[in-house]
């Protein structure tokens, strides 16, 4: 039987250890979730202080068992975010000591970090900056003793519709020849005040916010966490991620990037599976991205993975 002393108090009970469960069944995962944990995580060259919310789990591989060391998962992570900043090679270390934490009673075990990164972002033509913010999670397992570690970052950005570009298009030419009928020659001039009025601008083509969630698998040889990259990589493959500080300079600079960056739910993906397949740095990813619609109800959606064997299943 095992016991706890603590000054002025007798014996304190251990029912984890010395109690047998009831019903004998070993259990995939157990431990905790949305643990509040303010923590360091090293992006590059930069370390940045963020509020993480966290599940750490082992499972419990011993049927006879009463329960996991709870406590020790929770003291493991606090340690950890206290002494060393968030990278790869440190999630490993930090895996190997829950499973040895649990070695009598554990052969897996499985952390999450979620958290929001900040970046802070330059206008795109004035001199103003803001922030912008990312909805990040990091994960690692060691489970039979293969060690795996994933990245996952949300994007939003903004989709114009080449169909409805083109329809805009041919309600101005139509538009131009019913205001023009009858003049043989129209001066620039003319042209550019008519171009200049809603009159002429009958029609405008849809735009929508929209969204890429990539889920990255590290590669086994990386110690860093390349989460600036990885946004860089994505923003800079769709070419129209939404802005901070804005401008009229800025929003007319935004206005000109969407009509050179006409896209479909299509486009944008292979823009990002492209982007993505090469970088050596992900052993396998899976995407999926969400064109909220203005036009329709709906959203227009795709899905995507790298396409390795038993590798991620593009499971929408």
């Amino acid at each position: 039987m095992s016991s706890v002393n603590v000054a002025g108090r007798s014996e304190m009970p251990d029912i984890a250890n010395r109690a047998f469960a009831e019903e004998q069944a070993s259990l995939d995962w157990v431990g905790m979730g949305n643990v509040h944990q303010p923590l360091k995580v090293k992006d590059g060259s930069q370390i940045k202080d963020v509020q993480a919310s966290v599940q750490v789990y082992v499972n419990l591989d011993d049927p006879l068992a009463k329960g996991i060391h709870m406590s020790r998962l929770y003291l493991l992570l606090d340690e950890h975010a206290d002494t060393r900043p968030l990278t790869a090679a440190g999630l490993k270390l930090l895996l190997a000591s829950i499973l040895e934490s649990h070695h009598d009673l554990s052969t897996n075990a499985f952390v999450q970090f979620e958290f929001d990164h900040f970046i802070r972002r330059s206008a795109l033509l004035s001199d103003n900056s803001g922030w912008a913010s990312y909805p990040v999670m990091v994960k690692g397992t060691l489970i039979k003793g293969e060690i795996a570690l994933e990245l996952s970052v949300g994007i939003t950005y903004s989709s114009t519709c080449p169909c409805s570009a083109a329809l805009a298009r041919q309600l101005i030419q139509e538009q131009f020849k019913k205001d023009f009928a009858g003049t043989k020659h129209v001066a620039v001039d003319q042209v550019m005040n008519w171009l200049g009025t809603e009159e002429g601008i009958v029609a405008t083509p849809h735009s929508q916010r929209s969204t890429a969630k990539i889920l990255a698998k590290l590669d086994a040889t990386q110690d860093e966490l390349p989460i600036t990259d990885l946004i860089n990589s994505v923003e800079g493959a769709l070419k129209t991620p939404v802005q901070a500080a804005v401008k009229r300079e800025d929003e007319q600079e935004f206005a000109l990037l969407n009509g050179k960056n006409l896209m479909f739910v299509e486009d944008a993906g292979r823009r990002l599976k492209d982007a993505l397949g090469e970088d050596n740095r992900w052993s396998d990813f899976w995407v999926r991205i969400e064109h909220h619609e203005s036009l329709h109800a709906h959203d227009a959606v795709g899905v995507f993975t790298k396409g390795e064997e038993n590798g991620y299943l593009p499971i929408p």
